[in-house]
């Protein structure tokens, strides 16, 4: 037990640990996550992993398990800012880099702007150390939860708008900044084979239709030819689509008049959430997160902000919602399924969910594998219970 504590810890400590190496030494680790990207990323797969066996395990378990949990997720995030400038530098070179819209999007407006990546950053940070920061909180109070649960929404609200004045009213996308990929190595390969002797070159691209060729006398190199059985994905990996030739903030419209209510909407509705479950819950005479009126509010605004949108797509927009982009029916669907943890919110969790949680897990209780299920549910059901953050989506 006390080993976990200590790994939990030192999880929390890897960031700060990171960021003050001295400079010869950040860049032999910045090199080393490039070229390592997929074990890198197993890496903190598996420290993930043990969050979710910590839970319930020894005493204030929950703040270890969080603690790891806040602490490789700011790593990963200091990760993805390394790989993205590879990627960047390999885009200066390889124009042809397939790149999602959400990436395009969102890396365009990082490298546009200084204040849109930090207000970015600042955003996936308090994300990512909001549940461990209200636990901390809880052990000085349910006031002073509440006031920690309230502010932090507030602080994530603000950093919203501002990303939204920056793009020129534009919708927010979750997560704001660019999601990680795996950076080609390509360039690479070939500066090698350019650099080999030509009867290494014709040596090592024998095998031709597998890998790379390289013509003898003018060393200008072929690409591999796609495997006969996947022939069709290859083709479709190379066509091109509307959004693979708009400007990166093409790839997002920009929202006025109801639908810039809407947006706005969105975004203050945790914080109208949060305000309403801290009054209701601390009220002597209430009925806590029973009472269905914080949830009924909170529930309104979202869904009244998606209507709205829904609309503002339909007046303003040729096709109307046909004509969205991808990026925009993306997010339009997340944002369609996050309405679903409605149903592991306040009242409708204390009434309803609560009661059909419990009754699965006595069920599986007793019988082999489907116990340790069970058990695992038990012992994240304490985290629904006592806490706001684990069910919010923004």
């Amino acid at each position: 037990m006390e080993r976990l504590k200590q790994v939990a810890k030192d999880g929390a400590n890897q960031t700060h640990v990171v960021l003050n190496l001295p400079p010869k030494w950040l860049n032999m680790y910045s090199d080393f996550i490039t070229k390592n990207a997929g074990a890198v990323s197993q890496v903190e797969g598996a420290l993930r992993s043990l969050t979710y066996i910590i839970p319930g395990r020894f005493r204030e378990s929950d703040v270890a398990s969080e603690s790891l949990n806040s602490g490789v997720q700011l790593l990963a995030l200091y990760h993805d800012s390394l790989l993205s400038k590879a990627l960047e530098r390999r885009l200066r070179t390889q124009k042809n880099v397939h790149q999602s819209p959400h990436n395009r999007y969102t890396r365009h407006y990082c490298q546009k702007s200084a204040t849109y990546r930090r207000t970015a950053t600042t955003l996936s940070c308090v994300q990512y150390t909001e549940l461990l920061l209200e636990m901390m909180a809880k052990r000085k109070g349910e006031r002073t939860r509440w006031r920690v649960v309230v502010l932090l929404e507030a602080i994530k609200a603000l950093c919203r708008l501002v990303l939204m004045r920056l793009t020129n009213s534009r919708p927010l996308l979750n997560p704001p900044l660019p999601e990680r990929e795996v950076v080609p190595e390509q360039p690479q390969q070939e500066e090698e084979v350019i650099h080999s002797p030509p009867s290494e070159r014709s040596n090592s691209h024998s095998d031709a239709g597998s890998e790379q060729w390289t013509m003898p006398r003018t060393s200008l190199t072929l690409p591999p030819l796609p495997n006969s059985d996947d022939i069709s994905s290859y083709l479709m990996s190379k066509v091109l689509t509307a959004d693979d030739i708009k400007p990166p903030k093409a790839l997002l419209g920009r929202v006025s008049g109801l639908g810039e209510a809407a947006e706005i909407m969105y975004i203050v509705r945790p914080v109208i959430y949060a305000a309403a479950m801290a009054y209701w819950c601390q009220r002597e005479d209430g009925r806590g997160k029973a009472d269905w009126r914080p949830w009924l509010l909170g529930l309104s605004i979202e869904y009244g902000a998606r209507q709205l949108a829904k609309r503002d797509f339909e007046t303003r927009r040729p096709g109307g919602a046909r004509g969205l982009t991808q990026l925009e029916k993306e997010e339009l669907k997340k944002r369609g399924w996050a309405m679903a943890w409605w149903s592991m919110r306040g009242a409708f969790y204390e009434n309803v969910t609560k009661g059909v949680i419990r009754g699965l897990t006595g069920s599986l209780k007793g019988k082999p594998l489907l116990d340790m299920v069970g058990n695992l549910i038990d012992d994240y059901e304490y985290l629904w219970d006592e806490f706001y953050m684990p069910t919010a989506t923004l």
